[in-house]
């Protein structure tokens, strides 16, 4: 399976955190402790790397959730959903500021934290990637594609090798087969520092995971892909055979 969305959660109020971790759970999310401060916040940041943070706005101590999302935007590049219950107009106009890619008013069901995430993502992604790769994006080491209604996170370095099907393209990971929309281009365009590779015009290649390479194959984890003449000085270039 591909990996988990993880979900960073910023909630003072333990009850309620706790409630969302359960409801992560099941929706099938996998989650960071409950962080209750802005400066707890920003430790779990750095050291569990979520891909998404639920940011209760009204926070104990100097700095709110307000604070902490527009650090978040500042240095970590990661999407939020504001929890919001009855705050104030003057808070509820500075979390405007922000322009937060979802909200989430308390209390909320299961369906609707479901729904907002996927929203979050949704929205993340069409103001982070280019008009045509608006269904996938990078964050750090993990790319993140639409399947049906949902964002599936896929780890970069899992990608074995991305296989052109007419307006689609087929990742091929370590555990999964992924129809998703776009061109091999695109993913190359995309993924490309992290070593993913051309070697004919349907087919690109985590050059990380080659086997072995002959005179018109590239074989990956003991699949033989075709090698394109014109692809294959730039491939052993990269592999340091010549």
């Amino acid at each position: 399976m591909s990996a988990k969305i993880k979900v960073g959660i910023v909630e003072d109020e333990m009850i309620i955190a706790q409630g969302i971790l359960n409801a992560l759970h099941d929706l099938g999310y996998d989650t960071t402790e409950p962080a209750i401060s802005y400066t707890e916040a920003l430790g779990m940041i750095i050291e569990e790397k979520p891909d998404i943070l639920l940011i209760d706005i009204v926070l104990k101590g100097s700095k709110d959730g307000i604070d902490l999302a527009k650090k978040v935007k500042e240095e970590h590049n990661i999407p939020f959903i504001f929890l919001t219950a009855n705050s104030d107009a003057a808070t509820v106009d500075r979390a405007k500021k922000l322009n937060p890619p979802a909200y989430l008013v308390k209390p909320f069901t299961k369906e609707a934290l479901f729904t907002s995430i996927e929203i979050c993502l949704s929205n993340f992604s069409a103001t982070h990637a280019k008009p045509a790769e608006q269904e996938n994006y990078v964050v750090r080491d993990y790319f993140f594609v639409k399947q049906g209604s949902a964002f599936v996170k896929v780890k970069i370095e899992d990608i074995l090798y991305v296989e052109s099907s007419d307006i689609y393209v087929y990742l091929h990971t370590t555990t999964d087969k992924l129809l998703v929309r776009g061109s091999v281009q695109s993913y190359v365009d995309q993924l490309g520092a992290k070593r993913l590779l051309r070697i004919h015009k349907s087919y690109a290649v985590n050059i990380d995971h080659i086997d072995s390479v002959d005179a018109n194959n590239v074989i990956v984890k003991g699949v033989p892909l075709p090698l394109g003449r014109a692809y294959r000085d730039e491939l052993v270039h990269a592999l340091g055979l010549k």
